[in-house]
């Protein structure tokens, strides 16, 4: 999941997945654009690898316990990773990753 600039529309994103297919030759059927209205949430900036992300997310956890809150990850609101990095280009110790887990009161 990538967050997108308010600007891009449905036309823009469309544009752009046609601009990767022909530039890149990267097959975008499966992008999809979509808003979310999160609802309440903890958040936390994970650095480094995504195989050290259990240890972020048990803070997380503790956190949710810590503040009377339950976790509320269910059918309709899930956990999801926003990736600032490119695996690519970036060491995996300096990789940034927001995890996002949605909650609710006790």
């Amino acid at each position: 999941m990538i967050r997108l600039p308010e600007y891009v529309t449905r036309d823009i994103f469309e544009w752009a997945c046609r601009e990767v297919n022909k530039k890149k030759n990267i097959d975008t059927k499966k992008a999809k654009l979509f808003k979310i209205n999160e609802g309440l949430c903890v958040q936390m900036m994970h650095i480094g690898s995504y195989d050290d992300e259990p240890k972020s997310i048990k803070k997380m956890e503790e956190f949710i316990v810590k503040n009377n809150f339950v976790n509320d990850i269910g059918s309709k609101r899930r956990h999801h990773e926003i990736y600032l990095s490119d695996p690519r280009k970036v060491e995996p110790n300096k990789m940034k990753t927001i995890l996002r887990i949605p909650i609710k009161k006790k």
